[in-house]
């Protein structure tokens, strides 16, 4: 059985609360905390965007895996915010890993699933025997227009995931995908901000694709709700997945580990698979996983894990995804937080 041989994540240290934001445009924070059920977002550096993030968890799974970057095969990269609109995130990570030229690279847009879609390819490009080892990585530096309510939630990480078939950490036991054409969040070319359909990004969108996506792997799988140990799900915000946990059958207590938004924000295409490594890092030999991933447009990839006896091996060799969100915060005043992410425009 093919499955995760290494994972890794990396966040940005720097913060801005929500107050910082909803008091620069006259806003009350606690409906705004309450509604999102956010305190905090990350924020990446002028000099950090989703190819130097995705280095850092690429290599931190590397580390676990304890394998060289010359034996992947296939490397993708899922985002929506690739710093070039031509030119590949993908080769410039496979270089810096030192897994060119013998490899196979792709970048992916799906909005927030994208990192799903290419832990979904890697995985099955080693269950098919083409390659030895690949790599899915999703990884984002959004943004929201100012005073938007994404502005609240639109952050930054990266988690990115190895595939292989020997010292599997967490077997993939099964995954289903579940995609509807559904305009509910957009951004056409030369735009800076996306747009969104309001509420109609969670009734119908989020909620349909979720639900059905988890209900159809768990009908496919004879599995329900309390046979897992932990359950992920797309965090657009934090109330969102509690919800769609409650519906689907899933307790508080099996989604809490993987819910990083109240103080990461929504790190868009890595978000499920950072709550995915959240896990990795607690979770003992033998627990199950259920995740499903969510992107606008729309789709929803759902996967069931297994988790092996070779976890504990690996996993003290690279920072545990908590210690990026929990140590070392710096609190960015708006003014600082706008320069950082170019919401100030200048004529030279």
């Amino acid at each position: 059985m093919a499955g995760i041989v290494g994972y890794g994540a990396y966040a940005p240290r720097r913060r801005i609360k929500v107050e910082e934001i909803a008091h620069t445009w006259g806003a009350d924070p606690a409906p705004i905390k309450r509604g999102l059920a956010v305190q905090e977002k990350s924020v990446p550096a002028p000099d950090q965007d989703v190819i130097t993030m995705s280095v850092e968890a690429a290599r931190n799974a590397l580390r676990r895996a304890g394998v060289n970057g010359a034996e992947i095969g296939a490397l993708y990269i899922g985002s929506e915010s690739h710093p070039y609109a031509v030119k590949p995130s993908g080769t410039v990570v496979a270089e810096a890993l030192g897994a060119t030229p013998s490899i196979h690279v792709a970048d992916l847009e799906f909005a927030c699933k994208a990192g799903t879609e290419g832990m979904f390819l890697a995985f099955g490009l080693v269950q098919a025997g083409l390659v030895k080892y690949a790599m899915g990585i999703g990884a984002d530096t959004s943004q929201g227009a100012p005073g938007d309510a994404l502005e609240y939630t639109a952050s930054a990480g990266a988690a990115a995931y190895l595939f292989g078939r020997d010292r599997v950490v967490a077997e993939v036991l099964h995954t289903y995908s579940y995609t509807t054409d559904m305009p509910d969040f957009w951004r056409r070319e030369y735009r800076h901000y996306p747009r969104h359909a309001g509420r109609f990004t969670g009734e119908p969108a989020y909620f349909a694709h979720t639900l059905g996506a988890s209900r159809e792997i768990l009908e496919k799988s004879g599995m329900k709700p309390a046979d897992f140990n932990y359950a992920v799900f797309h965090q657009p915000n934090g109330k969102f997945p509690a919800r769609a946990a409650q519906l689907l059958g899933f307790k508080r207590e099996q989604i809490e580990v993987g819910l990083l938004t109240p103080i990461l924000g929504n790190t868009y295409s890595g978000s499920s698979p950072m709550g995915l490594s959240a896990i990795l890092d607690v979770a003992k030999p033998g627990a199950m996983i259920f995740m499903c991933s969510y992107g606008s447009g729309a789709g929803s990839d759902a996967f069931i894990y297994r988790v092996t006896e070779e976890i504990e091996k690996g996993r003290a060799k690279a920072l545990p995804t908590r210690d990026y969100l929990d140590r070392g915060k710096r609190y960015l005043d708006y003014g600082t937080y706008a320069k950082f992410r170019g919401k100030i425009l200048r004529e030279d």
